[in-house]
């Protein structure tokens, strides 16, 4: 019996100890955490963390910790597991609050406006709470229209864009008429300059186009006209002064 007793003794004086613990881990990270050292205090909470004893406060405290360093999903699991975990209305309410603003921080405003909600299911008398929700919900339109504007965006910039390419299309098309024109154009003129250079050639007198009767005429003219120049020259060689004969005797 006092061996029991001994030992029921020795596990009470453990508890105190551990909760002890807790406590101081807590209280250190809250230190810490007014100190604006997150990084500290989060080390001191997740020690915390791993005793029982205030381990739900530990783990809130945690999460603020974290979503302190921007760390907004680790702090949202954070909070998201507290409020699963717990059946007190108020820690679920507190839990779900704190997991809305890691969502709305990060810009997931759907998500936020859901947790919003399930926070004031579990208290409803939260105007903090109801004011997030109001300014999620607004969010989300914003969003909305936004989303709707770079679509509206977007499509104006396509039908830019395929404007600008028909316009491109056109314009080649207008070129490449122009182009065939100017050498159709180039190609008549070269036609009807070919077509007046054989009609002048035509109009000029063809030496060979003589006919047989008429080169032989010409032939006879030519050697007549020979005839009479070789007469002449004859008659004028007969016809010329005596030349006196001197003697020398």
């Amino acid at each position: 019996m006092r061996q029991l007793i001994v030992i029921l003794l020795i596990i009470l004086s453990k508890s105190v100890i551990f909760a002890q613990d807790a406590k101081s881990d807590l209280h250190q990270g809250n230190k810490l955490y007014q100190q604006k050292k997150y990084t500290e205090a989060e080390a001191a909470y997740r020690k915390a963390t791993t005793k029982k004893d205030r381990k739900v406060e530990s783990n809130f405290n945690l999460g603020d910790a974290l979503y302190k360093q921007k760390k907004f999903d680790s702090a949202g699991r954070n909070f998201s597991a507290i409020a699963a975990s717990s059946t007190n209305p108020l820690v679920k309410s507190g839990a779900y609050h704190n997991l809305g603003n890691s969502l709305l921080t990060s810009k997931k405003y759907d998500e936020s406006v859901e947790a919003y909600k399930k926070a004031l299911l579990n208290n409803p008398k939260d105007d903090e709470t109801r004011y997030n929700l109001a300014y999620a919900q607004e969010m989300v339109k914003k969003q909305q229209q936004q989303n709707k504007n770079n679509q509206n965006n977007k499509n104006n910039q396509n039908n830019q864009d395929k404007n600008k390419n028909k316009n491109s299309q056109d314009k080649n098309k207008q070129d490449k008429d122009k182009n065939d024109q100017n050498k159709n154009n180039q190609d008549k003129n070269d036609q009807d300059k070919s077509n007046q250079d054989k009609k002048n050639q035509q109009n000029q007198p063809q030496p060979n186009n003589v006919s047989k009767d008429d080169a032989q005429r010409m032939l006879d003219a030519m050697n007549d006209q020979e005839k009479g120049t070789q007469d002449k020259l004859k008659n004028k060689k007969l016809k010329g002064a005596k030349v006196p004969v001197i003697k020398d005797w």
